[in-house]
């Protein structure tokens, strides 16, 4: 018997769920997803909580891997543009499935809650 070599070995959606399991990576796809290129300052906005810092990292990780672009006008103040890739763009179905299945956990969850404290004993 032969020993399999680590790459056989590999799932093959491995490096894409790696990459989308990066701090704060979904929420940045999901907001681009459903409002559309943004500038900067737009975007960190809208992912409330995240650092600048942390932002232009998975920026930057999210464009080497060819999710999303950056466009770079020369202005007074400079405008950056951010945007799904068509890369970017095949994960809409993902994105959406994922965000209809958090949607239904986070009210079974809710559900749940409120049928336990029903059901317990009051002490």
């Amino acid at each position: 018997m032969t020993r399999k070599s680590k790459q056989e070995i590999t799932c093959p959606m491995d490096a894409l769920l790696r990459l989308l399991m990066g701090p704060w990576t979904t929420y940045i796809l999901w907001t681009l997803r459903q409002r559309g290129p943004l500038r900067f300052g737009v975007l960190k906005r809208e992912v409330g909580g995240i650092s600048s810092r942390m932002l232009t990292e998975r920026l930057r990780t999210l464009e080497e891997a060819q999710v999303i672009f950056r466009e770079y006008y020369p202005s007074i103040p400079p405008e950056v543009t951010y945007g799904l890739t068509r890369r970017g763009l095949e994960l809409r179905e993902v994105l959406d499935a994922l965000d209809t299945l958090a949607r239904r956990w986070n009210a079974e969850d809710t559900d749940g809650e409120v049928i336990a404290r029903e059901l317990s004993p009051a002490i």
